[in-house]
């Protein structure tokens, strides 16, 4: 199976998304000089060209990207060749109107915005191979043919009548009889039997609260769907270019895909990632994509699109400050990536992305946008041949799973106050703030390589899941659980005693009595800390340490945290300070230390292969303190056992 490697051959990949048929053809020869002006080597062509390609039904119009890619390979760059299939042309929604999707009111969502097709249409999937199958064969052997990028951003949804009979066919497969399906799904309740297929429909809009399975079935069937419209093309340009590898690119923590299953498809597994420049905790959010991307991957990643600058969608939308973009491109690439890429190439002067920055801005080549990239591509040169390939360990493992996050999202919950991916983001950037690199893993993988495992919240585990986080602490591993963990099974069925009784043992707790949510303000104290969002009325097994105490209220005398001899349960969310003082010391005591001890709070250190890098997220000079002599690779100056960072500096160390 082709690799990521088969592509950067040794450099990182520098460059992003290419829309030459926005410009007239003497603009393309500017941006060659300018791209090799700022040492870019990679370009992804094709994205949103699909009616540029097939003007109308069956005619195809090459000729335009046959002159690019000619231009792209004599100028030394090679293309990331995208299949246009994300954005198809407003002819074929007005032929075949049941290949736009409906949304859950039954409105279509038309075209003159892009994702406008329904994964289940035939239509959609017959005519999105036509064009992948005539691209693939036509720059099958082209040179400047580097990789394969199907679709973009995968996010669409369907309510119509096409998707309705695909997601029958999809719960025959799973379950394989009403019967099944009616146990799943709690039909029993509010009289909701089925007795024939045609009475299944996805979660179409209700008077009151739908059916928590039935939605969480929907949410596994969009992502399967979405996962067949990617497989199809790309088993097409596989048949024609075995050699080449095939992404396409995540969005992060996107609700609509498992990106574990999805990973196992891809040859690359690729991401875009937008911090908030203004986010004062943009660089933990990164970091945690960062994290996440590299897990899936089992290795280097690709950054497919970042922001050179503002984007076009907040409600505000700042600029990178000088030198952020630099500082977080270089965070991607300790933690994993072997390229770094931007959407886009030029800033477009027409549509809706206009005011969506790019690595030529409007300001052109004198702008500080590109004089910025020009320093990155420089830098990123002279790094490649030493990173790219190469890995990160980690001693924590952080556990996520989308359909346990899907099954917690249902609408009749305790309290919409708890999101998942805040509770998610709250764990991760403690150990993040404790200057400790994690892993992201699925709850049925292999956890034996990790010194402790960290499970801020899964609500919904399946029996195997639990096996293996049993398994791993039976083995001598350290393992803490955040609240609201282990509730449910696979079909959202409430497990016997509020949290499955295995999982209770494991952790220490005799009786699960009652959850209590907190109200926006509202907060629980212990005797070692503050919690918010968040508290449980539980009883300890008899032999059981309990590490803190709730005070006052209901609650008062209660266990808040509890420790089973490996095994940690916290039943709050500890204010930030807390939870990083809590998760730092049992990291300790299972053995996961950090990269180096000492760091001033803004700086990161990373250590990927046999580099050290020093990342600075503030704006005030700090020093670091480091034994021995360390050469930086980004400007060639040797340290001595001290080492100054200045605005958001970054350091790549070879001692």
């Amino acid at each position: 199976m082709p690799r990521l490697s088969d592509t950067t051959r040794g450099r990182i990949l520098f460059g992003g998304d290419y829309n030459p048929e926005q410009w007239p053809e003497e603009t393309w020869h500017e941006d060659v000089r300018l791209m090799k002006d700022a040492g870019v080597n990679s370009v992804t062509l094709g994205v949103f060209s699909w009616a540029r390609l097939e003007p109308r039904p069956g005619e195809r119009d090459f000729g335009w990207l046959d002159r690019l890619m000619d231009l792209m390979h004599g100028s030394g760059i090679g293309v990331v060749l995208a299949t246009p299939t994300s954005s198809p042309p407003p002819w074929l929604g007005r032929l075949h109107p049941e290949s736009l999707p409906r949304d859950e009111d039954g409105r279509t969502e038309w075209w003159g915005g892009r994702q406008h097709f329904s994964h289940s249409s035939a239509a959609y999937r017959g005519r999105a191979a036509a064009i992948t199958e005539d691209l693939a064969a036509r720059y099958a052997d082209h040179p400047a043919l580097t990789l394969w990028h199907i679709n973009n951003e995968y996010c669409t949804y369907d309510w119509g009548d096409e998707a309705a009979a695909r997601f029958r066919g999809w719960l025959g497969e799973r379950y394989g009889s009403l019967d099944a399906l009616n146990s799943a799904w709690g039909t029993a309740f509010w009289s909701q039997g089925y007795g024939d297929w045609a009475e299944v429909l996805p979660p179409r809009h209700a008077h009151y609260l739908k059916n928590p399975t039935q939605v969480l079935d929907f949410k596994r069937f969009t992502s399967d769907m979405l996962l067949e419209c990617y497989a199809a093309e790309r088993d097409i340009v596989r048949r024609h270019t075995p050699h080449i590898p095939v992404t396409t690119n995540f969005m992060p923590l996107w609700t609509g895909q498992d990106a574990w299953r999805w990973a196992g498809e891809e040859d690359v597994v690729s991401v875009d990632l937008y911090p908030d420049p203004r986010d004062p905790f943009g660089a933990q959010h990164a970091a945690l994509v960062q994290d996440m991307t590299r897990s899936q991957a089992r290795g280097p990643w690709m950054l497919m699109e970042q922001a050179a600058g503002p984007v076009n969608w907040r409600g505000v939308n700042h600029p990178k400050p000088r030198g952020l973009n630099r500082l977080w491109s270089l965070q991607a690439v300790a933690r994993g990536a072997d390229a770094v890429c931007y959407f886009q190439w030029r800033q477009s002067r027409q549509g809706a992305e206009k005011f969506h920055s790019g690595m030529v801005s409007h300001a052109g080549e004198e702008g500080r946008t590109f004089q910025e990239v020009k320093r990155l591509g420089a830098e990123l040169a002279a790094i490649g041949a030493h990173v790219t390939d190469s890995h990160l360990t980690a001693d924590i493992a952080v556990l996520h799973d989308w359909h346990s996050w899907w099954a917690g999202a249902h609408e009749g919950r305790l309290s919409t106050r708890v999101d998942y991916t805040d509770v998610l983001t709250s764990w991760h950037r403690a150990l993040w703030q404790s200057h400790l690199t994690t892993d992201f893993a699925h709850p049925e993988h292999d956890l034996s390589p990790y010194k402790l495992v960290v499970v801020p919240q899964l609500y919904a585990l399946t029996d195997p899941a639990i096996d293996n986080l049993l398994a791993y602490v039976r083995a001598g591993g350290t393992l803490v659980s955040g609240f609201l963990t282990g509730v449910a099974d696979q079909d959202d069925r409430v497990r016997p005693g509020g949290m499955d009784p295995r999982f209770r043992e494991l952790l220490g707790i005799r009786t699960l009595h009652e959850w209590w949510p907190l109200d926006e303000g509202e907060f629980v104290e212990t005797d070692r800390f503050r919690g918010i969002l968040w508290s449980e009325e539980i009883e300890a097994a008899g032999s059981v340490e309990v590490e803190a105490t709730y005070k006052g209220g209901e609650l008062d005398g209660l266990p808040a945290v509890l420790r089973n001899g490996r095994a940690w349960y916290v039943s709050t969310l500890p204010e930030p300070d807390a939870l990083r003082a809590l998760l730092a010391r049992i990291a300790a005591d299972a053995g996961a230390r950090p990269v180096l001890d000492g760091l001033p709070d803004r700086v990161e250190a990373v250590r990927r292969g046999d580099l050290l890098f020093l990342l600075h997220h503030g704006r005030e000079s700090v020093s670091v303190e480091l034994p021995g002599t360390h050469h930086d690779l980004l400007t060639g100056a040797s340290f001595t056992d001290e080492i100054t960072l200045g605005r958001y500096g970054v350091m790549v160390l070879r001692s």
